[in-house]
């Protein structure tokens, strides 16, 4: 992992460090957008998420590649957003969203190392049995 760089959570609203994290990126309120730079938090700011509609989960990854964002903290994803996050060059982490309290919760587990990054045979099946 890089020193600096820009991690995305989905989150709900209001979103920020304390706000809950959402259990499905696709349909996520926004983003909480994380600044780390020398393994710190230094800055955070949100963007809303996008309709979806056309594009569906896809249209966010291009959102989120578009303000610059490094890394991903999700509980699960599709095999599309996974297969866009990889084009985008943008890392996802896997963290069991039951077991994180808020958002900065998933920035300090990905920054202490606590979470693997997620492997395509890990991606929803679009059956209902998966991590989110």
């Amino acid at each position: 992992m890089k020193s600096s760089f820009m991690l995305a959570v989905p989150s709900n609203n209001p979103g920020g460090l304390a706000a809950g994290i959402s259990g499905h990126f696709g349909h996520c309120d926004l983003f909480t957008l994380i600044t780390i730079q020398e393994g710190k938090i230094a800055s955070v700011d949100t963007v809303a998420n996008l309709e979806h509609g056309a594009g569906g989960c896809v249209a966010p990854v291009h959102l989120l590649r578009d303000k610059g964002v490094g890394a991903i903290v999700v509980g699960g994803l599709g095999a599309r957003p996974m297969q866009a996050f990889a084009d985008a060059g943008i890392a996802v982490y896997y963290a069991d969203q039951s077991s994180l309290k808020d958002v900065e919760a998933a920035a300090s587990g990905l920054l202490a190392g606590q979470f693997p990054q997620m492997r395509p045979d890990q991606v929803c099946k679009g059956d209902g049995h998966c991590q989110h």
